[in-house]
């Protein structure tokens, strides 16, 4: 390895401008690393080895050719639920175990387009069910900081390849804080973008709603770049929005003044029980953007102590919907029966891991007849004022600082025993999906045991260049996302 698998998109496009490097030996690096770390780490479920060395030789002819642009040869890491064309998209689950996708997902198109390698599959909870990648039907990622520890989920494979240098960057997709607790957990760069500005097209549906497609990288400029590639109107989904897309990563200079720029700090969000060293890590990360020239005022988020039981209404309830497809007929794991429902039960009993099966009877009851009023609709009422109390929060301010999460990453097994322990994680993460803003999360400190802590800059509907604005003056300004661990 010559270690070009540890620079960040920026950095080897600019080699790949000047002729410094190829992009068949950008590639070349990146699978030598996954082979000689990803035993340790489980970051990957499979390699598409060949297509992506004859993909980065593609890339290679048409640079040779006057092709240009910012992702043109750089390899990229999967979240094993988005659709390309060729690969298997299993979704961390038995029940699609052998399953190819025929087809790319919109977002996979653009990058394709954009000249992006996709170098292969990496691990998530089942269906994206899940904060640490546990729930997985095939293998447990580990935090490369402390493989004794969990990477956060449910983008947990993305996040580890990432910190592992195993990627140069990662999609994920966050339904209720799936980007930016991994990210957070590993000490990357993370965006869930605001609900609507990347098509849903051929990513695997958990709660149609909340989910949103995301990219998790090495630094902010690299996110805006990514986010840049795949934002924009998809006939396909319905549900996004036609507007015009800028170009995030040239609006990021060198001027990391935030002077002018409000910035909001809710009490709600420094929640009892929160780990001191989180806490104290977030409130030097907002001294320091005061003394980058941010002005920071108060603002009340009150309904966000409610953003958990909505939350895991409402996506339960979902999932339950969406997941009904997987039923042994059409595609996937089939077991037989002596008749269709006997059929299903089997399959379905078969294929779907515990948590998998918790959520789609939880989600079943609340939408059943007697239920439904008492519970779906009113959390759908209470949705409502926690997009409310954000509304009101970003009349006083151009972004919100936050934790990410309550602790920093936990060990394996910590927490598989007790899923409501697990779920109360997501704490902070969740509100931004039911509100359908933008978050970011961002390096700002490890914890005495080593472990990384994160940043989380929210912004309202489509503003995510004041986010990368703040999370790049203060990226920029530290020192924390240059540090990596030791593998």
């Amino acid at each position: 390895m010559s270690d070009l698998n540890k620079k960040t998109i920026v950095e080897l496009s600019g080699m790949l401008e000047r002729g410094e490097c190829t992009s068949v030996e950008i590639v070349s690096d990146v699978l030598a690393a996954i082979d000689a770390r990803d035993g340790k780490i489980n970051a990957y479920l499979t390699i598409d080895r060949e297509s992506a060395l004859a993909q980065a030789e593609a890339a290679d002819r048409a640079r040779a050719v006057g092709k240009t642009g910012p992702l043109l040869g750089i390899p990229l890491a999967i979240k094993d639920l988005l659709n390309v064309k060729g690969q298997p998209c299993t979704c961390s689950s038995k029940i699609l175990e052998g399953y190819t996708a025929p087809y790319d997902a919109t977002a996979i198109t653009k990058l394709r387009e954009a000249g992006a390698v996709f170098l292969g599959r990496v691990n998530m909870d089942e269906f994206a069910m899940g904060s640490s990648t546990e729930s997985s039907a095939f293998k447990k990622t580990r935090n490369p900081w402390n493989t004794d520890c969990v990477p956060g989920g449910s983008s947990g494979g993305s996040a580890a390849s990432i910190a592992a240098d195993e990627a140069v960057a990662a999609l994920g997709s966050d339904t209720g804080g799936s980007i930016r607790q991994p990210a957070a957990f590993c000490g990357c760069v993370g965006i869930k973008p605001t609900y609507g500005m990347i098509s849903r097209y051929g990513l695997t549906a958990f709660a149609s709603s909340l989910d949103q497609i995301g990219p998790i990288t090495k630094t902010v400029k690299d996110s805006a770049i990514l986010l840049t590639a795949m934002a924009g109107k998809d006939p396909m989904d319905s549900t996004s929005v036609d507007l015009p897309v800028p170009d995030f990563g040239s609006l990021l200079t060198d001027d990391h003044s935030l002077k002018g720029m409000k910035l909001g700090l809710p009490k709600e969000y420094f929640v009892e029980g929160m780990d001191p060293e989180v806490e104290k890590t977030v409130r030097d990360a907002v001294e320091h953007c005061r003394q980058l020239g941010a002005e920071i005022v108060d603002v009340s988020l009150p309904h966000s102590k409610y953003a958990i039981a909505v939350y895991y209404i409402i996506a339960t309830a979902e999932a339950s919907a969406n997941l009904a497809r997987f039923d042994g007929i059409r595609y996937g794991l089939r077991k037989d029966g002596a008749d269709p429902i006997e059929l299903y039960g089997k399959t379905r009993a078969a294929g779907f891991g515990p948590e998998v099966k918790r959520r789609i009877i939880l989600g079943t009851y609340v939408l059943s007849s007697g239920y439904y009023d008492a519970y779906y609709l009113r959390a759908q009422k209470v949705r409502t004022l926690i997009r409310n109390d954000f509304t009101e929060a970003f009349k006083q301010c151009d972004a919100i600082l936050a934790p990410v999460t309550p602790t920093p990453a936990y060990r394996i097994g910590e927490k598989t025993s007790d899923p409501l322990k697990m779920y109360l994680d997501d704490i902070l993460t969740t509100p931004v999906n039911l509100a359908g803003i933008c978050g970011l999360s961002v390096p700002c400190g490890f914890s005495t045991n080593g472990l990384p802590i994160g940043l989380q800059i929210l912004g309202d509907s489509f503003k995510e260049a004041n986010i990368f604005k703040v999370g790049h003056a203060y990226e920029q300004t530290t020192k924390w996302h240059r540090q990596r661990p030791a593998l």
